[in-house]
């Protein structure tokens, strides 16, 4: 399927459903920054033109259609920290963002589309584990839109407090300026200490 679709949502409703919201991660490669979770209830009759899979988005198509999914429907953002990411482990962390993204939803939906192949044990909303979602649902796109952008700005931000490692461009990824970065400047406390890269610098001594 080329383009994601409203066939899961119709068919959720079908079934009864009337709130219908898809969540989607973004982050969890990265070496340094969060792990940021969105949750959009889109509008059917307002859904946004040009809704895709974020990675297949020009950066300024991306922001346009992020306005669209602000104005049309109905979004929370949440994110795990990277001391959560450490202790608890990416997977848990991504799942917990999840979570905490459907919990600050208002209204709270009653039936859940995930982007991925398992549905996080905190959820008690009844979802479906939707592999790669966002090139399916119209919703988990909407998702991957939004936690992309936010976790974008993020880095940008964080970029200008810790220069060098090219946060603005790479977003916490681990390029080659990125790790060069990291072997000549060091670890910073954004960085994720559990990640092989950053924790063989930790611990090369």
């Amino acid at each position: 399927m080329d383009q994601p679709d409203y066939s899961l949502e119709d068919a959720a409703r079908a079934r009864g459903s009337l709130i219908i919201a898809g969540v989607d991660e973004v982050g969890r490669g990265p070496l340094a920054g969060p792990v940021t979770a969105a949750a959009v209830i889109l509008t059917p009759e307002c859904i946004p033109e040009g809704l895709n899979d974020s990675k297949k988005l020009s950066p300024k198509k991306r922001q346009a259609v992020e306005q669209a999914i602000f104005d049309n429907g109905v979004v929370a953002i949440a994110h795990a920290t990277v001391e959560e990411i450490d202790s608890l482990n990416i997977l848990r962390a991504s799942h917990l963002a999840m979570e905490r993204a459907v919990a600050a939803l208002n209204p709270q939906p009653d039936y859940l589309l995930i982007d991925g192949n398992m549905i996080p044990n905190g959820l008690q909303i009844p979802a479906e584990a939707v592999v790669k979602g966002d090139g399916k649902s119209l919703s988990i796109a909407a998702a991957s839109i939004v936690a992309k952008e936010a976790r974008d700005r993020i880095m940008v931000d964080l970029a200008q407090q810790f220069p060098g490692y090219g946060w603005e461009k790479n977003a916490g990824y681990p390029s080659k300026q990125h790790r060069t970065a990291l072997e000549e400047l060091g670890v910073t406390p954004h960085h994720r200490r559990s990640f092989k890269p950053v924790h063989k610098i930790l611990y090369q001594e």
